[in-house]
């Protein structure tokens, strides 16, 4: 027999919807703690499915939230539904999904893919049968609700769908679909494309078994009068383009004409759509063949995109010139996730490993319109674009150029600056000679009365910094510096933000060209402090930590040192433990460390003791509440903190994970200080419990930790040995392990302790070479290996029997490095081996002539070692032997090396 409600109990599910939607916050809560109540009753959900698809005299949001309810429960519990439960709701879903309601028939959409989503695909077997079934009702409602479950289930189960487990189903769904490409609703034919377009990244072999039909079919819709049927016409070419292309080729000039229509598109989703095409195609071999008669089409539109519509000024509130003393929102700041620190060299040019994150965020300014829009879309096909044609865009653009950068209308003149900066990198080359004329223009336009307008000047001239830095001082870098500064203290929210990133970004570029203004600098950003709300004080921590790390020892001098640390150290004071704006001001601090090297000593103790109890308060909790704090005993805190831990794997529902980024920025301020501090460091590490909290790090699961850790590790192994030394025997293995290049930083990491230890240990090394060295070689014969890991690799001290083994490679890695001092300890280190067994190099010394005549200025003991090792060889093995041996040298090496050393 059908269940039936009671009257009484259905009466108080109405009353609990209708209080569910009261605005009262004590309401809210009386109500979470009846459904809690309720759900201890299995024919609760029963009472839900009647509301929201029997229940017609209630009014629809009454009715759908009933179904939402239901949903939750579904997501939480439907495991322990009794089997009439689940069976009568996934009956009454099938016989309502045709309800006259559009959103009562969207609700049961959402709870049928939810339950299909708990597994039940395979266990509710009748259910896409029946779907498949009802779309060929009549009724258009039928036909709608059904499609509307359907196209939920391919976006929520599209491998499943296309597997073995549920006999490939899309063999007759796909082409039922397609059938439907031609209906007379609008809304059908939409929900039909939409359903196909969800197996076409995955490549579904239904699809492709059926890709010319589907084409066609698109093709067909090409000119559909609906907006949403347009928007996924368009969506299903891009992504045909990332699959299919060679099926688009050979009617590629009618995809672009059609392209450049709906990225015109009145309908600015289809507009959106349209122009992710060009996103794609630019990564396309076919790119440039197929484009390059286009582009005097393509161009005004892309740029006439790069507008702000109406409703992007409303929201960005761009008639607001002053908001500086309004609090931010905590909405308006984004989470931040702290980049653990990863042991790198700096090489000739700069530039960013491949594979690495050079920008974390190369985008326009308007950071607030989180979501992908017109404007943002239309800049990056654009900066692409220019990546790809290089100098051939400028014919087309250069003529709109002057006419946007001049416009009297300051929406206008803002795109002709955001157009500017977005084909910055691509066109370098050729916007050079326009430079001298437009960089003044720009640094003008940071005066501008519009607030969007100065903001988004700071980011087209950050995009320039490179060119600016190479012109003498006083033509650009001065006045841009001066201007910028100036925005920095700009009224506008917005504007010092942008001001502040772009100065970063000038700081990088400029390095130790800023050490004259230093003061000028200081005296800006330490204003800045006072003036700043929440969300533009994390961005000035950055830009300050940038501004360390480039000018770097210059900054330790008093005066800098006296206008800089009060503000910061204010801060640090004002700060809880548990409070997350620490980590940007960790990470600042951690490069202000490292610049002032001494000049931190008068504050790195409170400094220190704070982040090794954030490294031991982390590691100690499992859950809210728990804080297990100042353990003076060293076995005693490792055995409490792995007892934790213990506790949180086995029964992670009950405890919540203690929040690690507040570890990791701590690790890394300890190695800022390390590395700054130097052997200063020794008291504090001697007077603390980090050695058995670092044992712990290094064997956390969260590789961001490991990272950090072995960063550390490394760190003080060169400040402070006496302290690592006796605790190699149980670092080894642990560093061993994590020689894993799948953890590509992690494992770049431990290499680079590995090296520093064994520099340390010298022939003292010898027990532990087993544990790491077939790790070494494999990386290193490991095919595209990242560039920093490799030289990292060559920083180990090998003892005398592993030294032929890795030593042509490590002089090969090493001559790329510009000098630096691990580039020093690294050549200190060879030479030392070759010492201990210079008959090891003989075969391959040409290698080490090579790595020497890299050097431009090694310090004068380096200089004397490398000068005895080539005088040396070459008495060793004669003169006539050494003239036969040179002749193989480069031109260029054989002058360096006589020009340098005398042979």
């Amino acid at each position: 027999m059908e269940w039936q409600p009671d009257e009484q109990g259905l009466q108080q599910v109405l009353q609990l919807l209708k209080d569910s939607q009261s605005p009262d916050t004590a309401t809210q809560r009386a109500v979470q703690e009846k459904l809690e109540q309720l759900n201890q009753f299995p024919d609760f959900n029963n009472y839900l499915i009647f509301v929201l698809t029997s229940l017609k005299s209630e009014d629809e949001p009454t009715r759908s939230l009933s179904g939402l309810i239901l949903k939750n429960n579904v997501k939480a519990h439907y495991q322990n539904f009794p089997p009439n439960v689940a069976d009568f709701i996934k009956r009454e879903c099938l016989n309502n999904i045709g309800d006259p309601s559009p959103l009562i028939r969207a609700t049961i959409g959402i709870l049928i893919t939810t339950i299909a989503s708990k597994g039940e695909l395979q266990t509710w077997p009748e259910l896409l049968p029946q779907l498949c079934n009802l779309l060929n009702s009549e009724d258009y409602n039928t036909c709608e609700g059904s499609f509307g479950a359907l196209q939920k289930i391919c976006e929520d189960s599209s491998e499943l769908l296309d597997s073995d487990a549920l006999n490939r189903p899309l063999n007759i769904m796909i082409p039922k679909f397609l059938q439907f490409f031609k209906h007379c609703s609008p809304k059908i034919r939409s929900h039909a494309i939409a359903c196909v377009n969800q197996f076409i990244i995955g490549r579904a072999q239904a699809l492709m078994d059926n890709i010319d039909t589907f084409i066609e079919s698109l093709f067909a819709l090409a000119g559909d009068e609906d907006s949403e049927v347009r928007k996924n016409v368009c969506r299903a070419l891009v992504m045909l383009l990332e699959v299919r292309i060679d099926r688009l080729i050979p009617h590629m000039h009618s995809i672009i004409q059609y392209m450049l229509q709906r990225t015109q598109d009145p309908d600015e989703n289809v507009a959106l759509e349209a122009c992710e095409f060009w996103l794609t195609l630019a990564e396309q071999p076919i790119c440039k063949e197929a484009l390059s008669g286009h582009l005097v089409q393509l161009i005004p539109i892309l740029v006439n995109g790069m507008k702000y519509s109406e409703i992007d000024i409303i929201l960005l509130k761009g008639d607001v010139e002053e908001d500086e003393t309004i609090p931010d929102s905590e909405q308006d700041i984004k989470p931040r996730f702290h980049k653990s620190r990863t042991v790198t060299l700096q090489h000739e040019g700069g530039e960013g490993e491949e594979g690495e994150d050079i920008d974390e965020d190369e985008d326009d300014d308007d950071d607030t319109l989180s979501d992908w829009n017109l404007r943002k879309c239309s800049a990056a096909a654009l900066d692409v674009l220019a990546n790809v044609f290089r100098e051939e865009l400028l014919p087309h653009l250069l003529p709109l150029l002057k006419g946007l950068l001049f416009h009297p209308d300051w929406v206008i003149k803002e795109s002709g600056i955001l157009v500017l900066g977005a084909i910055a990198e691509g066109c370098m080359q050729g916007m050079v000679p326009y430079l001298p004329e437009l960089i003044p223009h720009l640094i003008q336009c940071l005066c501008d009365k519009k607030a969007l307008v100065r903001s988004i000047a700071c980011w087209t001239l950050s995009r320039y910094a490179h060119w600016v830095v190479s012109q003498p001082p006083d033509a650009h870098l001065k006045p841009l510096m001066t201007e910028l500064l100036k925005r920095i203290l700009d009224g506008n929210k917005r504007v010092q933000e942008a001001a502040c990133s772009a100065f970063a970004t000038l700081e990088e570029e400029a390095c130790t060209e800023l050490v004259p203004y230093l003061s000028f600098i200081l005296d800006t950003l330490v204003f800045a402090f006072g003036k700043y709300q929440h969300k533009n004080l994390l961005i000035l921590y950055d830009a300050i930590g940038t501004l360390a790390d480039s000018v770097g020892h210059h900054l330790n001098q008093p005066e800098y040192i006296q206008k800089l640390m009060p503000p910061l150290i204010a801060k640090w004071n004002e700060l809880k433990d548990e409070d997350k704006d620490l980590f940007p001001l960790l990470e600042c601090l951690s490069s202000v460390a490292t610049a002032l090297q001494s000049g931190f000593l008068p504050y790195c103790e409170p400094v220190y003791q704070r982040c090794v109890t954030l490294v031991q308060k982390t590691l100690a909790q499992a859950m809210v509440g728990l804080t297990m704090l100042n353990y003076v005993n060293d076995s005693l805190c490792a055995r409490v903190c792995v007892c934790v831990s213990q506790m949180y794997s086995q029964q992670p529902d009950q405890y919540e994970a203690p929040d690690k980024d507040f570890m990791i920025v701590a690790l890394d301020l300890l190695s800022g200080l390390a590395e700054g501090l130097g052997g200063h460091v020794d008291t504090l590490v001697a007077r603390s419990n980090i050695m058995t909290l670092l044992f712990q790090c290094m064997q956390d699961t969260m590789p961001e930790v490991r990272q950090s850790s072995f960063a550390l590790l490394g760190d003080l192994t060169k400040a402070c040995f006496p302290h690592v030394k006796p605790c190699i025997a149980e670092f080894m293995p642990i560093l061993g392990t994590n020689l894993n290049p799948e953890f590509i930083s992690v494992c770049n990491n431990a290499t680079w302790a590995i090296g520093e230890i064994c520099m340390q240990m010298g022939v003292e090394m010898q027990p532990y070479i087993a544990m790491v060295l077939n790790q070494l070689v494999e990386i290193i014969n490991r095919p595209n290996t990242p560039k920093t890991l490799l030289e990292n690799t060559g920083f180990a001290g090998w003892p005398a029997a592993y030294f032929p083994l890795l030593w042509s490679f490590r002089c090969t890695s090493l001559r790329n490095i510009r000098d630096n001092e691990e580039k020093d300890s690294a050549f200190r280190g060879i030479c030392m081996m070759i010492g201990v067994n210079p008959g090891g190099v003989v075969q391959d010394f040409i290698f080490f002539c090579d790595a020497v005549a890299s050097w431009v200025n090694p310090k004068d003991d380096l200089r004397e070692m490398f000068y005895k090792i080539l005088h040396g060889f070459k008495e060793q093995v004669g003169e006539e032997n050494w003239q036969q041996f040179s002749e193989q040298f480069p031109p260029l090496l054989k002058e360096r090396l006589a020009a340098c050393y005398g042979v």
